[in-house]
């Protein structure tokens, strides 16, 4: 699907409200001298042990094509892969091996179990994640790990109150697992302050052991929470220490990346380092980031071709409903496509009948003209159930439209606070609501 076919000139027409924006030297906080190093070191190394394991247990299987813990190993390795290049295909090769494992063993194994719901997390599957988790808790076997997963899902579904219920079952402010999952849950009720704590609670208590993978995914969520705080020199440090255990990765030199180029402004640099990510990690998503820096930069034939590159990965079936968010977003805001981006709201809402959920068929009616039927989905479904900025805008650009200029001024003052987690090219935007 060309996207971009007669939305080319909507793309151009929008040059207007480019702004090239100054940055002085003391709100500079990287060091491309500290980072460039990690921006020097390849996947290649952790790639070819992840290839050398699957060869392991591929030739261990075709001796003994029975044996299915061996395909346990590889949907393990190649989910490993996908973690590290984002090649999608190893993601759901991943889940063949598991749905094999989990037929062979008559869907019985709630460890088995598990991984095949961690795997539709992944890909945003969460209906059916939930599905698996709950035969696994009638199982009974190792059954905290499948209630904290239990809460993982729910909270995505948008089931607040069951989410709730199962964050009690294993309360421990001892447990890693509950601290990190109770810092979730504040961060989703919107106090930020008390995420932090207990996130960097959970820091002290990983930092005990030696398990470096933890270590890292804790340091990369603290990250981004000080960067939701305004804390962005704890931030950059915290991707830093990220890098320190692991230089290959991509989130934390993307979070870097965002680092430099929404509070330094410095847009060559950002795409310098995105480049270097997408030269071994192949996520669609980063065309989203390229395309939003060719934006602040003025080059919007740049911006509508990395938007079509964007599209035309997430086409592939393996992808699924994984980017139907970002798509529907896209394809009201940008291309003037209403009843595609309806229909794949509706699909979200279907799948999760969350607030980010239906402020998506809200956004996609408001840009399609369709005012009351946006204000009405945003009063019955979304105001005060989220805090997410970018939904936040959008309330205030629709109660702006009905003339509610209390609610839009009060959100105003809000989104002045987050423009860092928005990025630059919003800043405009907010000003003028």
């Amino acid at each position: 699907m060309n996207i971009l076919k007669g939305s080319i000139l909507v793309v151009i027409a929008s040059a207007s409200i480019y702004f090239l924006y100054q940055i002085s030297s003391t709100d500079k906080i990287t060091d491309a001298v500290a980072y460039d190093k990690f921006l020097s070191v390849s996947t290649d190394a952790k790639v070819d042990e992840i290839n050398s394991n699957i060869d392991f247990w591929e030739d261990k299987l075709n001796t003994n094509p029975d044996q299915f813990p061996y395909k346990a190993k590889l949907a393990y390795y190649n989910s490993e892969l996908f973690a590290t290049n984002g090649d999608i295909r190893k993601l759901k090769l991943s889940e063949q091996y598991l749905v094999d494992v989990n037929t062979s063993t008559n869907y019985s194994n709630a460890a088995y179990l598990r991984a095949l719901a961690r795997n539709y997390i992944t890909q945003h599957r969460f209906s059916e994640a939930l599905h698996n988790l709950e035969i696994a808790e009638k199982n009974g076997e190792r059954l905290e790990a499948t209630q904290k997963m239990l809460f993982d899902v729910h909270l995505e579904l948008g089931n607040d109150s069951k989410a709730e219920g199962y964050l009690s079952k294993f309360e421990n402010l001892r447990d890693f697992e509950y601290l990190i999952r109770r810092s979730k849950w504040m961060d989703h009720e919107g106090d930020l302050e008390s995420a932090i704590y207990l996130m960097e609670e959970a820091k002290k208590k990983i930092e005990e052991g030696n398990n470096e993978d933890l270590k890292q995914w804790t340091y990369t969520n603290l990250a981004d929470y000080y960067g939701h705080a305004g804390r962005i020199a704890d931030s950059y440090d915290h991707y830093i220490k990220a890098l320190e255990i692991d230089p290959t990765n991509a989130y934390a030199k993307k979070g870097i990346a965002w680092i430099v180029f929404s509070h330094e402004r410095n847009s060559d640099e950002a795409l310098r380092i995105i480049n270097h990510i997408t030269r071994e990690h192949y996520a669609p998503d980063y065309h989203l980031l390229k395309a939003e820096i060719a934006e602040f930069n003025g080059e919007l034939l740049v911006k509508a071709k990395e938007l079509q590159l964007f599209f035309d990965k997430t086409e592939s079936d393996a992808y699924g409903v994984m980017y139907n968010a970002h798509k529907a977003a896209l394809l009201a805001e940008e291309f003037n496509n209403y009843s595609m981006a309806e229909k794949l709201a509706q699909m979200e809402i279907d799948s999760r009948p969350t607030p980010q959920s239906f402020s998506l068929l809200a956004w996609t009616y408001f840009n399609s003209g369709d005012l009351d039927s946006a204000f009405e989905i945003i009063e019955e479904k979304v105001a005060n159930k989220t805090f997410e900025p970018t939904i936040q805008y959008q309330m205030a650009e629709i109660y702006k439209a009905k003339g509610d200029n209390k609610r839009v001024a009060k959100l105003r003052e809000e989104l002045e606070g987050s423009i860092y987690e928005l990025g630059p090219s919003m800043e405009d935007k907010i000003e003028k609501l």
